[in-house]
């Protein structure tokens, strides 16, 4: 069996996957003391009932729950208000691997949402505040003088979230990890929360 670059030895398809998907997923992604962590496609329904996708940061894994922050004003908050189930989709292309989380959300706590501003980049955290409706719909070169202006006003202060700073926890119900190979065909190990809280496990085609 040929391990691919990235790819851990309890990773390989010939190894004993866990009982526990959030095992698995752990030795996947970056620990909650890491920081923010990859991109990912945050996927949600639509409120004209279409599938409604957008990438998205993941701001922390904490062992149960996924992570990830946008402005309260923004079109997936209110699609989250009105059903809150998502799902999100992780690509490793170099390490040959794709996690899909589909599970419930809410709103994190007031604590945790400044925690996961204060670990952005400054960049981000700028971006929180002048990414709004109004300054999209402005010139690029407008959008870059509304940027520095701010910057110049707050220059070497450290930033507040503003009160449009939404964070969201994403606890999984079913948990799909995609695995590739060089030498064999791939495969995904799905995961299915029971009622009594117990994961099923199932192997699929890839």
């Amino acid at each position: 069996m040929t391990v691919l670059p990235g790819q851990a030895a309890d990773d390989r398809p010939d190894v004993a996957a866990p009982a526990d998907p959030l095992v698995l997923a752990a030795s996947w992604l970056p620990s909650a003391e890491d920081g923010p962590g990859p991109t990912m496609t945050l996927s949600t329904v639509g409120l004209d009932g279409y599938p409604s996708a957008r990438t998205v940061l993941l701001s922390r894994f904490d062992g149960e729950r996924l992570h990830f922050h946008t402005d309260s004003r923004s079109r997936k908050a209110a699609e989250l208000a009105a059903l809150p189930r998502a799902a999100v989709t992780l690509v490793w292309p170099e390490a040959a691997r794709q996690l899909v989380v589909v599970g419930d959300v809410v709103p994190v706590t007031a604590a945790e949402a400044r925690a996961a501003y204060a670990a952005r980049t400054r960049y981000l955290q700028v971006l929180a505040w002048v990414n709004d409706h109004e300054a999209a719909a402005d010139t690029a070169a407008r959008r870059r003088e509304l940027w520095a202006a701010f910057e110049q006003e707050r220059v070497d202060t450290d930033l507040e979230p503003p009160s449009t700073w939404a964070g969201y926890a994403l606890t999984p119900r079913r948990m799909v990890f995609w695995r590739g190979a060089t030498d064999a065909a791939s495969n995904r190990l799905a995961y299915e929360r029971r009622p009594d809280g117990a994961w099923s496990q199932e192997s699929w085609p890839g």
